[in-house]
């Protein structure tokens, strides 16, 4: 179909052959360009979140040259246009605050220029829904192409997940047990080329889930970085995603309730990080999908997990790939999926399961053989109204169901000051409470959910305590943390009323989650509670303040989930 008009295009709008277009068609000559090089050929997008500040995207500059190969050979006209390159490692106070800033300049980047189709190049933790977030609200056809992950590391003979294997070996180095020179060693081998963590943590998670929502090729979602096979998927993004600007095929037409739902519950089946239940709640609302915390409990719940990687497994996500990646999960989870979900390709769910082929179920397990029961948990109750999440199956089971005092910190500059003092008093049965983290404590939800266990609990041999918190984490931690704890306290939620020394009760089976103090003494704290003074008063950090959504709704802005169409520019006055 390429290269035959079958509908008109958008950007012949910028390209209409006319004198009001002579400034549009000069300066793509400008460019080095030949009127036949893009006149009348779809004009391709490509967002690229390269950045020297984000190394698990370094090779996302050659990646973006195979789509553009593939874009020219389908009869495109392919344009690369940087976009906000989240980096987990570097942003501060969070890459969380800055995902709504990556959605919105992806989706006014397609929207203010003449491009008729995207790809989209990320990969690492918040790139991918910001990503999709704003493609999605420009509606224009659209895949979505994953970094891959970096390469796979052994310490001390055992495998090495990025971010999983330092927070493994961190008790040791706090007890004093792990000289620092070691430490150094587990440092080089965090990430050992460009790529993602090699772990089922956020940015696997989500790449995966993409590819479930059909914005991938199917497969794409598990390839390592240095693979050079991820440039062949590039190549081949490129071609497909000019056929769907003449087939007009966008993202409304494959974002479906149906595949909301899949991605759930694949999430489940994958052990996927917690940070996938604000994600695609973010995603779902932006078309327009009633889709909440609790809806995501409800859909999950029966659904085990399948896919034996770390941190609720054993294995890394090269062994994942080579077992059969996710086209083999899915396969070994069809029975729970609506297989009519469109994707990319103008294939069914069902369609890629079918070809998919499963090559080690020890990696990728049977529905009867699962690695854990379940993966994500929504807890509600008096400490948490509108819900908080869980993972047990990165989790002690023994804490599962468990009665403690708090332990209270104010916000994470509390935390480090105090959690390894050696007058801090905690025991094994404590519950951490940190608060004053969530969207607009934070301010962003930075991943501060995984407490440190205290150097006084980890000199005795502890390895694991709850700890409740209105944070996030990330998807390569593991441990008894609730997490989302919504409303957050710095907007008065009841986390901000727990003093230490309060009895926490968590139930995880029935889903509970209360503060054992009766009414009348919170009332009272209620009553001389005081909000505290905003973070900013002006740039982007008043803005993300004044209009985030709490973590129930998906963290996104009040303002970009209104319903109704945004329109087309105006071109010389004429929408």
């Amino acid at each position: 179909m390429s290269g035959t008009n079958k509908r008109q295009l958008r950007s012949a709008r910028w390209f209409g052959g006319t004198p009001f277009d002579a400034e549009h068609t000069g300066h793509a000559l400008q460019a080095g360009l030949a009127r036949e090089e893009f006149e009348g050929k779809p004009v391709i997008g490509i967002i690229n979140t390269w950045s020297d500040l984000n190394p698990c995207h370094a090779h996302l500059r050659e990646r973006a040259e195979a789509v553009k190969r593939g874009v020219w050979q389908a009869g495109g006209y392919p344009v690369e246009l940087p976009a906000l390159a989240l980096g987990e490692g570097f942003f501060k106070p969070s890459a969380m605050m800055y995902r709504n800033m990556l959605a919105m300049q992806t989706e006014e980047m397609l929207r203010a220029q003449p491009v008729d189709g995207a790809i989209l190049l990320g990969g690492c933790d918040k790139t991918t829904p910001g990503l999709l977030l704003g493609a999605i609200s420009a509606d224009l056809p659209t895949i979505f192409c994953p970094a891959g992950f970096t390469n796979a590391a052994r310490y001390r003979g055992e495998s090495f997940g990025s971010g999983t294997g330092p927070f493994r070996w961190a008790p040791d180095l706090i007890a004093g047990r792990l000289p620092v020179t070691e430490w150094q060693k587990i440092e080089e081998k965090i990430w050992s080329s460009p790529g993602t963590c090699n772990v089922m943590g956020t940015a696997s998670t989500m790449t995966a889930l993409a590819e479930v929502l059909g914005f991938s090729l199917p497969g794409a979602s598990s390839v390592p970085a240095t693979a050079s096979k991820g440039h062949q998927l590039a190549a081949a993004a490129g071609r497909r995603v000019v056929d769907m600007v003449w087939e007009d095929l966008r993202p409304s037409h494959i974002l479906t309730r149906a595949a909301v739902e899949n991605a759930a519950k694949v999430n489940v089946a994958l052990g996927g990080s917690t940070n996938a239940a604000i994600h695609l709640v973010a995603i779902a609302r932006r078309a327009g999908i009633d889709f909440n915390l609790q809806q995501f409990d409800a859909v999950v719940r029966g659904v085990p997990v399948l896919a034996n990687v770390q941190p609720s497994g054993a294995y890394l996500m090269h062994e994942f790939a080579d077992a059969g990646g996710l086209p083999a999960l899915l396969n070994q989870l069809q029975t729970l999926l609506d297989g009519s979900s469109q994707t990319v390709m103008k294939q069914t769910l069902s369609e890629v399961i079918e070809q998919a082929q499963i090559d080690d179920d020890e990696v990728i397990r049977p529905l009867s053989n699962p690695v854990a029961s379940e993966a994500l948990v929504v807890v509600s109750g008096n400490l948490a109204p509108n819900g908080a999440v869980i993972k047990p199956s990165a989790a002690t089971a023994s804490l599962m169901q468990h009665r403690g005092r708090a332990v209270v910190f104010e916000d994470a500059a509390d935390m480090a000051a105090r959690i390894h003092s050696d007058d801090l008093e905690v025991t094994p049965d404590s519950v951490l409470v940190l608060r004053n983290c969530g969207p607009q404590g934070g301010p962003g939800m930075a991943e501060n959910g995984m407490l440190p266990i205290p150097k006084k609990l980890a000199e005795q041999g502890v390895r694991d305590v709850l700890r409740i918190s209105d944070a996030r984490m990330s998807g390569t931690s593991f441990g008894t943390c609730v997490l989302h704890v919504s409303p957050e306290s710095w907007v008065g939620g009841p986390l901000a009323l727990v003093r230490s020394g309060d009895e926490i009760e968590i139930d995880v089976a029935a889903r509970s989650l209360n503060l054992l103090v009766d009414d009348a003494e919170l009332a009272a704290r209620r009553s001389a509670w005081q909000p505290p003074k905003p973070h900013y008063v002006r740039g982007w950090g008043a803005l993300f303040i004044e209009h985030v959504n709490q973590a129930d709704q998906g963290c996104d802005f009040d303002f970009l989930v209104r319903p109704g169409a945004t329109p087309e520019p105006p071109i010389f006055g004429k929408l």
